[in-house]
């Protein structure tokens, strides 16, 4: 098919340019210039030349305005198409099989009882773009290493499923199990791509929309980065990731399309497939998607490859010598492009080519169903072969393949490019009639009449399955295959924590540093060091990191071509290709993304990498819970730190970066694993045993899960750790850290965090000054104690004739006379997940509400959950009890003028960032 390229006038922004050719010998002459440099040099020098000739255009002033799109045709000239390699009529029985297995799939899903719904319109219209991937292109892991990565688009795994149960991968009980993941168990089938539920199969969960590309980016991304810092061998790797062009509406889906082409990420290809709808209606239907992606990736700097209209279109282009044709498919939109795959023939020919002499004249000798069957590119495999093979060979970019197609294709006129096509999972007798006859299946009426549609099978000695078979030995194993390779780490000794565990002397500082400092301990280690992945968000420096610059280094796969500004200093600012640290901008989502492909490393690689990333603990979970559920699903490990934790501790920042309820929303998520931990040695017995759970031990007994801490900015003096301190306390979230010695009326103090210092301000007080003997427990995590004790629960509800349970926090503060009183830095539901669960009076301290800008002493003691109030809410207590009179409750609001915001002290300096 001709290319845009190969006629005037010149398309520029999909209008033509205007501009007369003064002299075509001249033009000539350029043109046969760049023709000799492409066929002696090849195409990345051509490419080469044409940017300096640009650049120097620019020098010089000469104003080129860049081609943002081009005309609405392939991009792959017909006459540079590639051999066919394949055999295509056995390709095409092979598809059709799988077409009609992943449609009977799900309607047999919807038959009466079950009604667990499905979708086949997606992958209907995608079959062809996966099957060309599947036979000539995704290479898989039988030779050890990671082979490619492919994110399938969610709605489109019915077909992935088809095509394994005819490699014998999946059998027709687990088909008949789709969305009945435990009804059916063990052979259910999950609804999407979900590792997790299905951890030998999938790789890369791809629903919610959006997160597939993002995720793509970041996998190529840490394939390089992989690859030089001599872990593993990721050369041959290539990242595939399948797309909806109403998917592309999403922010993450085009939110980092940069990245990819600063990196020179050319081990990436999206293909996106460009049916012209989203779930309920057309994409663009009074535009162009197509054009419109195309000018957004050109712009980004991508390699652009348009796979627009299969062969039954190349005569006639090729008669389209004045480009009329060409004008035509440049200015209908794509609503006009939707109503043409769902009307007749006749009505093509009158509407598209029939208001024009000249366009009638090119279709005169086609009959209205030759009309009818004039197809969209990504239905041809021939087409997509070459668009696949020129995405793999280009280098320095990576390639967007923009392929149009038709939802719902084959599946028959109530189906095919309706606005409702998305929703409907059902076919009837004649829809499936009409669906066999279109794939040319040999199943009888009676079969389709009498219940549920059957499965087509041709045969394990097929000559179809052979060459199934065959090809996927020749690529390197069956796709998706997820395989967990990696052996367990030898981790460090106690040696690596000695320095954190034994506090800070007569030095202040906070959490974030005491982390800070084990994490350099750590990644000395000669065994697990270099494994460590630091990941920020422009943030580092806050964070007290920039201490690693000198030693670790920033990725950069160009390394640091200029001086930097600081050089002078110890801590300098240093890039370098090989590079530990990964500072991925002003991106949260970024570095979430860069989070889960080092977390999953272990599995798509089978080299464990242990990614740490740091960020404003507000900006996490708030922000990229999706990506956080995201990677629990792919079973990524690591350590996730919420570093300025607390709704006032980072006070001077004001409402949106007072963080009060990270921690509830990360309890959300069953893979985590969180932390609220007040002082180093807490920090280094909790990162220990994270290691050991996530890395350590055999294979089997490796953990699924992730860590999370909060980590605070003030500073303190971190404490040494006690002598036989409780570590099985520190771990299960909760243990006595200070009993008191003095007073005689017996209270228990619970708080976390940064807060676990004013409770021992407000032990001391309420010994002193009222006659309270209250002691102080550090509560490490609220969410760990809650989720211990709902197991318990659970199991005592369904065992009620064994001994029943009790849930550890209940054991640990059984003796412990109360009331108990909480306190923490942020709001009281945290703390409450335990509250059914302890054994007296309750009652919790926290930030609810908004936090503002102001002292940390202030923001405490409006939120009365100082020192101060902490006494004053274990003295209510007392009082609602009949321990002490309930006139000192005045007394104590009067003596520290708890009404008063502006009398607290306002604390240690420091509440900025």
């Amino acid at each position: 098919m001709a290319s845009g390229s190969d006629r005037n006038p010149i398309i520029i922004g999909g209008l033509p340019s205007q501009v007369p050719d003064f002299d075509p010998e001249e033009t000539a002459e350029w043109l046969d210039s760049l023709d000799a440099a492409v066929d002696e040099r090849g195409r990345e020098r051509a490419r080469y030349l044409m940017l300096r000739l640009i650049e120097r255009a620019r020098e010089r002033r000469v104003a080129v305005p860049e081609m943002r799109s081009t005309d609405y045709v392939n991009t792959i000239a017909t006459k540079d198409e590639p051999f066919f390699p394949g055999n295509e009529d056995i390709e095409r029985r092979i598809l059709n099989a799988t077409r009609w297995n992943a449609a009977v799939m799900v309607s047999r899903a919807q038959r009466p009882g079950i009604g667990v719904g499905g979708h086949i319109a997606t992958f209907a219209s995608s079959a062809s773009l996966y099957d060309v991937g599947f036979n000539h292109f995704f290479r898989g892991k039988d030779d050890g290493k990671g082979g490619d990565q492919i994110f399938f688009q969610g709605h489109a795994s019915p077909g992935v499923y088809a095509r394994a149960f005819l490699l014998d991968r999946l059998s027709e009980t687990q088909l008949d199990a789709f969305r009945q993941e435990k009804s059916k168990a063990p052979y259910g089938l999950s609804s999407y791509p979900h590792p997790r539920l299905m951890p030998d199969f999938w790789e890369f969960p791809t629903v919610s929309m959006g997160l597939g590309p993002l995720g793509a980016i970041y996998q190529a991304r840490m394939n390089r980065y992989l690859q030089a810092r001599g872990i593993a061998d990721t050369e041959q790797s290539h990242v595939w990731a399948f797309l909806g062009d109403g998917e592309m509406d999403e922010p993450e889906s085009l939110g980092q399309l940069s990245l990819a082409a600063r990196e020179g990420l050319d081990n990436l290809t999206f293909v996106v497939n460009c049916n012209l709808q989203r779930l309920d209606g057309p994409v663009r239907g009074n535009g162009k998607i197509i054009q419109e992606l195309e000018s957004q990736f050109r712009g980004a700097g991508w390699n652009v490859i348009k796979l627009i209209w299969d062969r039954t279109w190349d005569p006639l282009l090729a008669q389209d010598r004045d480009g009329v044709l060409v004008n035509k498919l440049n200015t209908t939109p794509d609503g006009q492009f939707q109503t043409y795959a769902t009307e007749t023939g006749e009505y093509i020919r009158d509407h598209f080519f029939g208001d024009d002499h000249r366009l009638r004249k090119m279709v005169d000798g086609l009959t209205d169903d030759q009309i009818l069957h004039l197809g969209r590119g990504g239905h041809d495999h021939r087409k997509i072969y070459a668009a696949y093979k020129a995405a793999r060979e280009h280098k320095g970019q990576p390639t967007v393949i923009l392929a149009q197609t038709v939802k719902g294709w084959t599946l028959g006129p109530n189906f095919e490019g309706r606005n409702a096509t998305h929703q409907m999972k059902k076919l009837t007798v004649d829809d499936l009639k009409r669906f066999r006859d279109r794939l040319h299946l040999p199943i009888s009426d009676k079969e389709l009449e009498s219940g549920a549609p059957p499965y087509y099978h041709p045969g394990r000695n097929s000559e179809e399955i052979q060459y199934m078979h065959d090809r996927r030995k020749g690529l390197g194993g069956y796709v998706p295959t997820r395989v967990v390779r990696a052996k367990p780490l030898a981790l460090p000794d106690d040696k690596a924590y000695a320095g954190t565990r034994k506090g800070s002397g007569n030095q202040t500082i906070a959490t974030t540093m005491a982390f800070v400092r084990l994490l350099k301990d750590l990644m000395r280690d000669k065994e697990i060091g270099k494994r460590f992945v630091p990941i920020a968000p422009d943030e580092y420096r806050t964070f007290g990191m920039d201490s690693l610059f000198p030693s670790a280094k920033i990725y950069n796969p160009l390394g640091q071509t200029y001086e930097s500004v600081d050089r002078e200093l110890l801590l300098a600012y240093k890039e370098s290709p090989t590079g530990q640290m990964l500072h991925d901008g002003i991106s949260e989502a970024g570095c979430t993304a860069s989070l889960i492909a080092a977390g999953s490393s272990y599995a798509t690689h089978g080299e464990p990498l242990i990614p740490v990333y740091v960020f404003y603990s507000m900006f996490g979970f708030q922000r990229t819970g999706d990506q956080f559920w995201q990677m629990a699903d792919q079973l990524a490990r690591g350590f996730v730190l919420g570093a300025t934790a607390g709704r006032t501790t980072l006070t001077g920042e004001g409402l949106q970066h007072a963080d009060g309820h990270s921690h509830l929303l990360a309890s959300t998520n069953p893979a985590v694993v969180s932390y609220d931990p007040a002082f180093g040695f807490e920090i280094a017995h909790i990162v220990k045993d994270g290691l050991r759970r996530m890395y350590g031990g055999t294979p089997e007994a490796n953990e699924d899960v992730f860590y999370y801490l909060t980590v605070y900015n003030e500073p303190i003096v971190q404490p040494a750790e006690p002598q036989n301190v409780d570590v099985e306390g520190i771990l299960k979230g909760l243990y006595r850290y200070r009993t008191a010695e003095e007073g005689a009326i017996p209270a228990q103090i619970l708080a976390s965090g940064v807060a676990v210092p004013w409770a021992l301000e407000a032990q001391r007080i309420l010994a002193e000054e009222w006659n309270v003997r209250a002691d102080v427990w550090s509560a490490t995590s609220w969410n760990e104690l809650r989720r211990d004790a709902v197991e318990v629960e659970e199991h005592n509800l369904l065992h009620p004739e064994e001994e029943q349970r009790v849930p550890y926090v209940t054991q640990k503060l059984s003796g412990s006379e109360g009331p108990f009183v909480a306190v923490s830095d942020w709001m009281r539901a945290v703390p409450d997940q335990i509250s059914r669960w302890v054994p007296g009076t309750w009652q919790s301290l926290g930030a609810d509400g908004f936090g503002f800008a102001d002292t940390r002493g202030a923001a405490r003691r409006f939120f009365h959950i100082d020192a101060q109030s902490v006494v004053l809410g274990v003295l209510t207590e007392l009082a609602k009890e009949g321990k002490i009179d309930r006139s000192v409750l005045k007394q104590a609001i009067d003596r520290y003028q708890l009404l008063d915001v502006a009398a607290a002290d306002p604390g240690a300096a420091g509440g900025d960032a």
